[in-house]
């Protein structure tokens, strides 16, 4: 039974008249006493008994009745459900986004967004890129705020890049290496080669965190089979580390703006042949659409961060 037929037997059963009934739905009498034969057909049982009085309905016209009823009131509500939904009144938003990201981010974006849309909801995922890339590809997340690999991008993923930020190498104060950093046009710090930190024990971040991930190409660019001292996952306890002189690392500059303690590290910028950089970006699959609430976040994230 289809929505159509069951409209045209709750409103027959209401009207108690096929001709009144046609006149309410815009159709010739005709083709609805034709329609309204067809399922009674099909049923195999008839829906209403004809009297001088009108049309009443039988047992299983009393149960079709009922159930179309109910039918119906479900299509209405689905109905406005999408309509709420493509005026962004209701919806949901599944996003990821890595542990920094979110912290410095989401402040920015969520006030604007929640002022614009207070009722759409909200479930959010901070985690490393590699689990927020697992869950985009088993459909958990609608799209991710991370940055983008420099290697072995996933095919079934996009990335649409949003911003640039390079690395830099973190040293303790007053490291004898420093002395052979040069000042360069073009770079926020001293440029030193990371080939000659070959022989620095290293603080490393886990391999799931795309900070070792651009820390490993780098090294592969630079030839060094690191001596990794300690691998955490935290790159501000990695920066105080540093500081106290415990190893070096490779951090990006936007993190180094976050100063821990009175005695920072030194920071010193790589020279642009070594590619030494992210770039943040949205992923989502290929294969799916963003929703318009989906389409919105971003179109304000764009608009507050970018």
């Amino acid at each position: 039974m289809t929505s159509k037929e069951l409209l045209y037997v709750k409103t027959i059963a209401e009207e108690k008249s096929i001709s009144q009934a046609a006149k309410l739905l815009f159709i010739a009498q005709p083709s609805l006493s034709q329609a309204l034969s067809r399922i009674e057909d099909n049923l195999g049982t008839p829906l209403f008994t004809r009297t001088t009085g009108g049309l009443n309905l039988t047992y299983a016209g009393e149960r079709y009745y009922q159930t179309a009823c109910r039918i119906l009131k479900i299509y209405e509500n689905l109905e406005g459900e999408i309509s709420d939904i493509n005026g962004l009144r209701t919806g949901r938003i599944r996003m990821g986004i890595t542990n920094h990201l979110g912290t410095v981010v989401l402040p920015k974006i969520l006030p604007p967004f929640r002022r614009q849309c207070p009722f759409i909801e909200l479930e959010i995922l901070e985690e490393t890129t590699d689990k927020l890339e697992n869950r985009l590809l088993s459909g958990q997340l609608d799209f991710a705020l991370m940055h983008a690999p420099k290697e072995d991008s996933h095919p079934l993923l996009n990335y649409e890049f949003l911003a640039n930020d390079p690395f830099v190498i973190a040293m303790a104060p007053n490291h004898p290496l420093a002395s052979q950093a040069e000042e360069l046009e073009g770079y926020i710090h001293p440029v030193l080669d990371p080939r000659l930190l070959r022989n620095e024990p290293f603080i490393m971040l886990h391999k799931g965190q795309r900070i070792r991930h651009i820390t490993d190409s780098i090294l592969k660019k630079a030839r060094i089979e690191p001596k990794i001292a300690l691998t955490l996952r935290n790159y501000e306890t990695a920066q105080a580390l540093v500081s106290q002189g415990l190893g070096v690392t490779f951090l990006p500059e936007d993190y180094t703006r976050i100063i821990l303690g009175d005695n920072p590290p030194d920071f010193f910028s790589i020279h642009k042949k070594y590619d030494a950089s992210w770039d943040m970006c949205i992923t989502s699959r290929k294969d799916s659409e963003l929703s318009r609430a989906d389409e919105f976040f971003l179109k304000v994230l764009k608009e507050n961060l970018v």
